[in-house]
């Protein structure tokens, strides 16, 4: 296929989660304080806060729709009265028509799906509102991705499910798509680390391409770890990335990642001067 590479300025996509059994405690909240967090976030250098209300890590189960836009509404309703979407972008991590219509009509401009547009519904209300989709890769659901998951040529699988789902999000009017490989998602360490070695092999798409591997147990794999303490592998792993390719990094740490990111483009916009 012709390749349409572009280079793209680094942005950090903050995490909020609007439930109580995401894999990272300190990620969770709930309307009474999601706005502080917000705030913060804002000031820290979030460039866009990705917020969602469903668990994705493995084993985990889905819920209603009607649960998730009760866990969600709330926070929405405030970033919106308090006019906070004027400050920065704010994406819903979702698949879920009602919440996304409901989102997007709080200000919310990005759709994050995790199952890679696999819904019409999903394609159809993101096309409405012109949001920018991220299609994300998974191998099987949240409940069973890690049960095994195997691929014949892992880099050319995903390169071929996006080329599908671009084709896709386009025929339904998506204009502006960011690609996401997905670590964790149906993964073991060894697919993970050849994803993110080979970064680049996606840039072919024309597209920004989003990496989040915040505090996931592929570092525990490398060094054991709690999730509190997966900071630093983080970082490497977000900072590596960037090198290879990938312009947006969802993170749960907005401080610390800013003033990596920040060092690292001194550094290399330096070497680059001589």
């Amino acid at each position: 296929m012709q390749s349409f590479e572009k280079e793209y300025k680094t942005k950090i996509m903050g995490v909020l989660n609007a439930n109580e059994d995401s894999f990272y405690s300190h990620s969770r909240f709930d309307e009474n304080n999601a706005i502080k967090k917000i705030e913060a976030m804002i000031i820290e250098g979030a460039d866009i806060i990705d917020i969602g209300a469903v668990s994705s890590r493995p084993g985990s189960i889905p819920v209603t729709q009607e649960e998730e836009l009760k866990r969600i509404k709330p926070i929405c309703d405030i970033i919106y009265k308090q006019k906070l979407h004027e400050d920065t972008l704010f994406s819903i991590d979702s698949y879920s028509p009602e919440v996304l219509k409901y989102v997007l009509d709080s200000g919310f401009k990005i759709v994050n799906d995790i199952t890679g547009l696999i819904s019409d519904d999903v394609a159809k209300i993101t096309a409405e509102y012109d949001a920018k989709l991220v299609i994300m890769h998974m191998q099987k659901k949240p409940s069973n991705m890690q049960d095994n998951p195997v691929y014949v040529d892992v880099l050319v699988e995903i390169s071929d499910f996006f080329e599908k789902q671009i084709d896709k999000a386009k025929e339904f009017g998506i204009k502006n798509i960011i690609l996401d490989v997905g670590i964790g998602f149906g993964k073991t360490l060894e697919h993970n680390l050849t994803l993110l070695n080979n970064l680049d092999y996606y840039k072919k798409f024309g597209c920004e391409i989003l990496v989040g591997a915040s505090r996931k147990s592929m570092i525990s794999e490398i060094v054991a770890s709690s999730i509190e303490q997966r900071l630093p592998g983080t970082l490497c792993i977000h900072l590596e990335s960037i090198k290879k390719g990938a312009s947006i990094i969802r993170c749960h740490d907005v401080k610390e990642h800013y003033q990596a990111i920040k060092v690292q483009e001194a550094i290399l916009n330096q070497k680059l001067s001589l």
